[in-house]
């Protein structure tokens, strides 16, 4: 598939995500909800390779690099990231998550030996910014007090586990390993180590029957899980993860757009300036990328 395609496939659904997330919080506590997300994830690809009669056989020796893609990038940061909400604005959230596309392409640099791009420097600089002025009254409004302090820093150790998951993700791709098989395992071995947190931290296992809960899990397990994660860790092997890693600067620029139509956003001056660089960034980055 086209890299364009995969890459707006990318943007389109994590940026929406944010509807069917909000029907997720309420009975079932977060780390359960995203448990029952990757699990049946996981057991949709794992059907899906089954019915296309596709082994799911990895080497022995690979499944200790998958189970780390997945502890990171499927579980790990959500463990972070998701306290860090419940004291942090979403926009100051994304702000802090979007510093990925930096590093990204130091640890690509470092860990892979992939060589670093002006152009992707340049644009994620731009990107930054254009974040920074999206979300400029959330910034103004931020207090360095301690609970919110920790809550920064968690955001960002949840964002560097995201990022070293993509430098696992793109060394298992590069290995020649098939990407559905280890988004399977991964998705699986990040359930179940979300699941025994879970239980540790003494949170009830259990699943919300209301429809507006089961439907939204479907919603971010078949599209937010299987073809989003499919999509992105295919472009990481292909563009390398510093690229695609700048799809997490328009997450938010989608989720704004979304909200303008659904409840009456309101664009100011500065925000539409960050619309701009965001957008010439994201063209600098992809402008050898995308192919």
């Amino acid at each position: 598939m086209n890299n364009v395609v995969l890459y707006l496939l990318t943007v389109l659904i994590w940026g929406s995500t944010w509807i069917a997330i909000k029907y997720q919080l309420g009975e079932v506590s977060v780390l359960v909800s995203i448990a029952h997300r990757s699990m049946l994830a996981a057991l949709l690809v794992f059907g899906f390779l089954l019915l296309r009669r596709q082994s799911l056989r990895l080497p022995l020796t690979q499944h200790a690099f998958v189970l780390a893609q997945g502890l990171l990038l499927f579980s790990g940061n959500y463990v972070f990231i998701y306290p860090a909400t419940a004291e942090l604005t979403s926009g100051l959230v994304a702000v802090v998550f979007s510093t990925m596309v930096i590093l990204n392409m130091v640890g690509g640099a470092l860990f892979l030996g992939i060589p670093a791009s002006a152009m992707v420097a340049v644009g994620g600089a731009l990107g930054l910014v254009g974040m920074g002025a999206l979300f400029l009254p959330e910034l103004e409004a931020f207090s360095f007090s301690d609970s919110s302090f920790r809550a920064l820093l968690l955001c960002f150790a949840g964002t560097c586990c995201a990022s070293v998951g993509n430098l696992f993700a793109a060394r298992n791709t590069r290995s020649g390993l098939p990407v559905l098989v280890c988004n399977a395992w991964g998705m699986f071995y990040g359930a179940c180590a979300l699941y025994l947190s879970a239980l540790v931290l003494g949170h009830d296992i259990r699943l919300d029957w209301q429809p507006s809960y089961l439907l939204s899990l479907l919603y971010l397990s078949l599209f937010g899980s299987v073809v989003a994660f499919w999509a992105y860790v295919t472009l990481i092997g292909r563009i390398g993860p510093d690229r695609a890693a700048y799809s997490s600067l328009l997450f938010p620029v989608v989720a704004l757009l979304i909200s303008t139509v659904a409840e009456g956003y309101q664009w100011t001056l500065p925000a539409v300036f960050g619309l701009v660089l965001v957008l010439a960034g994201n063209w600098l980055v992809m402008r050898r990328g995308a192919a």
